[in-house]
């Protein structure tokens, strides 16, 4: 996926054609799409070499750990510790408010997802745009804002086709109307981290 021009990503109309991303995304294909605040980047979580290519764009240590999002509880299971029918509900409801959780982990979550730490940030989107990303690829997805290192992020298709349209696929679609990032929730005590 090295290499890539802009030529390389055709243009799409949302929703995007569930083959034609899924296959793109399991190549190791970047994307970036909006989603409640800002565009954010993603790719497949399971593809180790997207995720590292993602994070040496971003220029993200990748101790840091990173966000899914997802549509389904069943798009994170695997990653997951077991959680209950009312927990997998409260995801639910407090991801339409843009609430971020870090959850425990299973021994097998891979360290380029939860980084330095024995939690996995999740957060079950309601943001239109990327929930659909969500099911078109049936997984979930990375998401980390759309900007280099402490740079501000990128709330525009426009703005974030200009400065990263050569290296990832930029995916039409407006960004929600949240001024600040999401909000990240210790699962096990309520504790907010940001």
């Amino acid at each position: 996926m090295t290499g890539q021009t802009m030529d390389a990503f055709p243009p799409v109309r949302m929703p995007v054609a569930a083959r034609q991303l899924a296959a793109f995304l399991r190549r190791g294909g970047l994307i970036a799409y909006p989603t409640e605040s800002c565009y954010g980047f993603g790719c497949d979580p399971a593809n180790r070499a997207a995720v590292k290519r993602l994070l040496r764009l971003k220029q993200r240590p990748q101790k840091k750990g990173l966000i899914l999002i997802a549509s389904s509880f069943r798009q994170v299971a695997k990653y997951l510790q077991p959680v209950s029918p009312q927990g997998q509900r409260k995801l639910v409801e407090d991801g339409a408010r843009a609430v971020t959780y870090l959850l425990p982990v299973k021994p097998s979550c891979p360290r380029w997802l939860r980084g330095a730490h024995d939690t996995l940030a999740v957060r079950m989107t309601a943001h239109p745009v990327a929930k659909q990303l969500c099911r078109s690829a049936d997984s979930a997805l990375v998401s980390t804002s759309a900007n280099l290192g402490g740079r501000r992020s990128v709330r525009s298709y426009a703005d974030c086709q200009r400065q990263f349209g050569k290296k990832v696929w930029v995916l039409p679609g407006r960004v929600g109307k949240r001024k600040q990032p999401s909000r990240i929730v210790a699962w096990a005590d309520g504790r907010i981290m940001r």
